[in-house]
Order: structure tokens, then C-alpha cells, then sequence
């Protein structure tokens, strides 16, 4: 016989403030864990096509790994540099930037040349502003990134988690499932795939898409010629997965670049607005509806404040397990929508059911 209601919610609210207590309070120490088992995941699905194909589950752990490996020493050694170079230089030369953008707008309004002009004086210290605190603020993004533990053993830490959990992931997957409460074994299975395909086809799915954009809108800037071209195609593709956001926050600081530096040739000011215009049209046309599919995804609003919610309480793991946890409260959201659709509370007494009395 099935617990009470009120039973099940006191245990299920028990283990939600145990998981909420265990990341305030041991969020730093997580931390490794977290990322491993969210690489894990991220490579599961090519653990398993390697292993249809005939290798062992030990044969594609490894050779996953290795080509990961590679990967990250590659962006270590040459892209993560540039991007850091290219970022102090946009810094460095923010300066410069704001005056010319100040002498362009005192050529067409007259009035700034009023030395006591509220908008001259603030468009004379947003550059030095930003020249002061856009380094700091770069250095204390990393730093906060890299602080929480000590460098060293993140770094140890991380792939090896993520090895283990990938070559035992189905195991790990089975074991959990044997823990499950029997009478309501079917209904979380239900409710863990739908979880599991929200992930898959959003942050799989969203993650491909981004690093996809970023790439190409670093290279296309690169190719026309613009100067930072790296770093705003970075941050372009970094925040695509907020539908248009990315595009208008990177085609906006692109082609504001593109002004200063290619003043008087239209065709290439056009050639950077180009860039972001096929970006959007490859993204509409071919790599969202390929890799993230028709399937339900989350809200950009609900998946915001998820970020700002738990990057506030919980720091940069609260960030990390945001978008999860986002997924999580969607799907099971639905699933209570859809029970209380069911249920007389919606419904009513149908007409077939009124007493025979009530006429």
C-alpha cells in the first residue's frame, strides 16, 4: 500500500532540503564532481553509438577521452590565449573608442562641445571605466571560476570523475533505478526520460548550437578583418542559447566595431552585419531544427531567472546545476499540469454522474 500524500511530500521535501543544504554548504567540494558527471553525461550518447558499433564500453571510455584530452590542450594552448589577448586589448582600447565616438557625435550635435554637457562628460568616463574595471572584472570571472578549489586538483579531478562515470554510467543508471519506490517506479521513469530528453535536446542540443555560432562567427570576423573579431564571435556564440540575445548583443558590438575601424567603407561595415545576418539564417534554417529538434526546450525567461536564482544563492555551482534543475521543475510542472487536467478539480461532475435527485 502506497504512502499517504502527505507522507510522500514530507519525504520528497526532506530529500529536496538535504540536496539544497549539501550545495550551500558543500558547493566548493562538488564542484569537480558536478562538472565530471555533467561531461559524463554530455558523452554518454557517444559512448553508446561507439558501442553499437562494436567497441567495448572500455574501448570508447578511452578513446573518448583521449580526443577530449586533445581538445582541451589545444584550446589551452592556442584559442583560450587569443580570446584573453584580444579581451585586454577591447579593454585597452576602450579609451580610444568612446573619444572618437564622442568627437563623431560633436561633429553632428554641436552641443557637446559644452564642456559641462552631462553626455559629454559621461561618454568621456564610460571608456575609462571600462578600461579600469573591464580588466579587473575579466580577472575576478576567471579567478572566480578557478578559486573555488585549488586549480591543480580541479583539473586532476575532473577527468578522472568524468572517466569512471562514463564507464559505468548504464551501471550507475541501473542501480538508481532499483532504488526507485515500487508503486512509483513507472511515473519516474516517465518523468526521468522526459527530463533526460529536455537535456539532451536543449543543453546537448543548445551547446552544439553555441559552440557552432561561435566558431563561425569568430571566423567570419576573423576573415573580413575586424579587429577583436575572436572575442565577440566568444561571446556571440556563448549566449546564443537565448534565442536572438546572442546574435543582437554580438551583430550590435560587431558592427559598432566595424564603424570605427572601417569608417567609410560601407561594403565592409555590410560584410560584418553579413557575418551575423548567415549566422542567424544557418541557425533558423539548418543547425536548430537538426540538433535541437521540435521537442519541448525551456523558456529563455525560465531558464534567466533559474541562472540568476541559484548563481545568487549558490555561487558558480549554483550556476552550473541551473539549467538541470530548470529542466527538472519544467517537467515535472507539466506532469502536475497534466494531472490536474485529469482530476475532478479541473472537470467537474459530469452530467452523467449527477444525482438522479438533481433535475
Amino acid at each position: 500500500m502506497a504512502l499517504p500524500v502527505r507522507e510522500q511530500a514530507k519525504y520528497w521535501g526532506i530529500a529536496t532540503a538535504v540536496f539544497l543544504l549539501a550545495l550551500w554548504y558543500l558547493g566548493d567540494v562538488m564542484l569537480p564532481f558536478i562538472v565530471g558527471g555533467a561531461i559524463a553525461y554530455g558523452l554518454d550518447p557517444l559512448a553508446d553509438r561507439l558501442e553499437r558499433m562494436g567497441a567495448s564500453r572500455v574501448v570508447a571510455t578511452t578513446v573518448i577521452s583521449l580526443v577530449a584530452i586533445f581538445v582541451f590542450i589545444l584550446m589551452a594552448v592556442l584559442i583560450i590565449p587569443m580570446i584573453v589577448s584580444q579581451a585586454a586589448g577591447l579593454f585597452e582600447s576602450a579609451p580610444d573608442l568612446f573619444a572618437r565616438l564622442r568627437d563623431f557625435l560633436s561633429e553632428r550635435f554641436p552641443d557637446l562641445g559644452d564642456a559641462n554637457s552631462t553626455l559629454r562628460q559621461s561618454l568621456s568616463s564610460i571608456g575609462a571605466t571600462i578600461q579600469e574595471r573591464g580588466g579587473a572584472f575579466a580577472q575576478s570571472v576567471f579567478s572566480s571560476a578557478l578559486g573555488v578549489i585549488n586549480a591543480v586538483v580541479f583539473i586532476v579531478v575532473v577527468p578522472v570523475v568524468a572517466f569512471y562515470m562514463l564507464l559505468d554510467w548504464d551501471n550507475l543508471v541501473a542501480k538508481i533505478d532499483t532504488l526507485l519506490p515500487r508503486d512509483h517506479a513507472p511515473q519516474i521513469r516517465r518523468i526521468a526520460g522526459e527530463i533526460d530528453k529536455t537535456l539532451a535536446s536543449f543543453v546537448r542540443g543548445q551547446l552544439t548550437v553555441c559552440s557552432i555560432l561561435g566558431v563561425f562567427y569568430a571566423v567570419g570576423l576573423m576573415l573580413v578583418g575586424l579587429q577583436f573579431g575572436l572575442v565577440v564571435g566568444f561571446i556571440a556564440g556563448l549566449i546564443s542559447f537565448i534565442p536572438y540575445v546572442g546574435a543582437v548583443i554580438g551583430g550590435v558590438l560587431a558592427v559598432g566595431l566595424a564603424l570605427f575601424q572601417f569608417w567609410g567603407e560601407p561594403a565592409m561595415i555590410g560584410a560584418v552585419a553579413a557575418v551575423f545576418v548567415a549566422g542567424q539564417f544557418l541557425e533558423g534554417n539548418v543547425l536548430t531544427p537538426k540538433l535541437v529538434g521540435e521537442s519541448v526546450g525551456l523558456h529563455p525567461v525560465w531558464l534567466m531567472f533559474a541562472l540568476s536564482v541559484f548563481g545568487t544563492l549558490f555561487g558558480f555551482v549554483g550556476m552550473l546545476v541551473a539549467v538541470p534543475v530548470a529542466a527538472s521543475l519544467g517537467v515535472v510542472a507539466r506532469f502536475g499540469t497534466e494531472q490536474y487536467r485529469s482530476s475532478l478539480l479541473y472537470k467537474g461532475l459530469d452530467r452523467d454522474e449527477e444525482p438522479e435527485g438533481d433535475t
